[in-house]
């Protein structure tokens, strides 16, 4: 470890970002960690005895990753990088026994969405879909009754929710699934552990999709898992172990170096993002927005509770105009924009912004003319600038 735990306990999370995983402090190292490129090495290649052994178990360049960001979730244990975030959720899931019940967001990443129905298609998982936002309805989802009924062997939490941006009260829902007899998964890639930290919430498992705010700069694809229980993290990395989800190295050290901005860009983001959403909200051409920073969003309380802000996804759904329906009108938004990027994912330093329905996968209580922004780092005024012309271009 580069830094001691009694120092790094005294360190805000906005230094650890750019000090934790760092090498030794001895002559000559370097500063940064370097890259590693091998597929094996020296020793007897047991893990018992603590070898390194083969590439598809560890490589020096996870390391201070998986170690940075255990220490910006509150982990006592390293973190584990794998090659994308789906191969984390794939990890994740892996910890419901066969046949197991799985209580899940009905709004959530699509990918996570999609691999969940498929397990339970083939009789994997049994899955129970709820409105995460909805306290009560998670808690009967995690104990239902009647005859047969089991209790949920996973709580799979999303908050705030891709792409509704709902807010779960994830203290009340861990405590409830933790007397069910369930573990907690908690999806934290939207507000990253600057802004939110489910471990101290209760969660068992923090799940991020690497590729957005972490790395930060739309260059790699990368997911991880973070937890505190030694038996879980055991069973999680035997899993990435055999399944061979693994990190790149160079994914890795990239991943690493975009991590070292990541206070700088969440600020900035989070501070454009509530100028854009107070804009947004009052603008003719806008239907509904969603962003927990406003006071009248259903969220707002819950999330100033337990966050540390509100992230820096604002969603709106565009109004028909010009003889449009919201979704063309949706489209013809994304179209006329020229600063901000027609395209998916979030989270990196360009704004994105896109009609989250064309997608196939996406839950079709998604509503059609709903558009996702991604803020980025940009001047806001420059962004909003693009954002009027592009509404103006609807008429009336």
């Amino acid at each position: 470890m580069s830094l001691s735990e009694q120092h790094a306990a005294d360190l805000s999370a906005e230094t650890v970002v750019v000090a934790a995983g760092r090498p030794p402090r001895e002559r000559d190292m370097p500063v940064n960690p370097p890259l590693v490129l091998s597929s094996t090495y020296f020793g007897t290649g047991s893990l018992d005895t603590g070898d390194r052994g083969y590439g598809r178990y560890s490589n020096p360049t996870w390391d201070p990753f998986e170690e940075a960001l255990a220490r910006l979730e509150g982990a006592e244990l390293p973190g584990l990088l794998y090659s994308s975030g789906l191969a984390a959720v794939s990890s994740a899931l892996s910890l419901i026994p066969a046949g197991g019940a799985l209580v899940m967001p009905t709004h959530s990443y699509s990918g996570t969405l999609v691999m969940a129905s498929e397990l339970a298609q083939k009789g994997f998982v049994e899955l129970r879909a709820v409105d995460i936002a909805d306290t009560a309805a998670v808690k009967a989802a995690l104990a239902p009754g009647g005859p047969g009924a089991r209790p949920a062997a996973m709580l799979w939490l999303e908050s705030p929710t891709n792409p509704m941006v709902g807010i779960a009260d994830v203290a009340a829902l861990t405590e409830a699934a933790h007397a069910a007899g369930a573990i907690v998964v908690t999806d934290n890639t939207f507000s990253t552990p600057l802004v939110q930290q489910p471990l101290a919430l209760g969660s068992d498992v923090v799940l991020h999709s690497v590729t957005k705010y972490l790395a930060g700069h739309s260059d790699v694809v990368l997911g991880a898992l973070v937890t505190s229980n030694p038996d879980i993290r055991s069973a999680l990395l035997h899993n990435r172990t055999i399944h061979g989800g693994i990190a790149g190295p160079f994914e890795a050290w990239l991943a690493l170096r975009g991590l070292r901005t990541l206070a700088l860009r969440v600020e900035r983001s989070q501070q454009s993002a509530m100028i854009l959403a107070e804009r947004l909200s009052n603008h003719p051409r806008v239907e509904s927005i969603r962003f927990p920073g406003l006071p009248a969003d259903p969220g707002h309380e819950r999330a100033k509770a337990q966050m540390k802000g509100f992230g820096s996804i604002v969603c709106i759904q565009v109004a028909p105009a010009g003889g449009l329906d919201g979704a063309g009108a949706a489209d013809k938004l994304v179209q006329a924009l020229e600063l901000w990027l027609p395209a998916t994912s979030l989270g990196g330093v360009e704004s994105l912004i896109e009609r989250r329905r064309r997608h196939a996968a996406e839950p079709t209580s998604v509503p059609e003319n709903l558009v996702r922004l991604s803020v980025g780092i940009e001047n806001v005024e420059d962004l909003w600038a693009d954002l009027e012309q592009a509404l103006d271009t609807l008429g009336g």
